[in-house]
């Protein structure tokens, strides 16, 4: 299912672009083409990536943020990105278990890389992507591996933390 994007979005702190939530590749869309400066290049590559190595992935805009889960819904989703002020964070959810391990995070098992001004590794997002998509993703319950911008806020307060 697509939602329908409102046409004015609005940065938010960070220069996060603020999208009303939805599922499909429109919404995800409108959020890239909000990205400001530089950062919208690194969201449209990383979308590129996602649609080159997991075809028919599924999009959507939650937290604002982009989210993107194997074809099979019942698979949950494996990689969201935010951006924040002087880099966008690409999250992998269930990324402990991937190889090498991506830089960032101490949480049991989402691990993010802070992507800054031509730093995209693409050869590595790659491989981190296509593996990521091949395991078990993150359905929203699991508190300690949402890891991405407001997700992980409101899961950690949820858990109590």
């Amino acid at each position: 299912m697509t939602t329908a994007v409102s046409k004015t979005v609005r940065l938010l702190a960070g220069g996060n672009p603020q999208v009303a939530k939805g599922e499909g590749d429109g919404p995800v869309q409108a959020y890239i083409a909000a990205m400001p400066g530089w950062k919208r290049a690194v969201g449209q590559r990383i979308d590129a990536l996602v649609a080159r190595h997991v075809p028919g992935a599924r999009k959507a805009v939650k937290w604002n943020s982009p989210f993107y889960g194997p074809a099979d819904e019942g698979r949950g989703w494996f990689l969201s990105f935010h951006v924040f002020t002087r880099f966008v964070k690409v999250t992998f959810f269930n990324g402990a278990a991937l190889k090498p391990v991506p830089p960032g995070g101490q949480q049991p098992e989402a691990r993010w890389v802070d992507v800054h001004e031509g730093d995209l590794d693409e050869a590595q997002m790659s491989d981190w992507i296509r593996q990521a998509a091949a395991l078990p993703g993150w359905s929203g319950g699991n508190a300690s591996i949402a890891g991405s911008g407001a997700a992980a806020k409101s899961a950690t307060r949820k858990a109590g933390r």
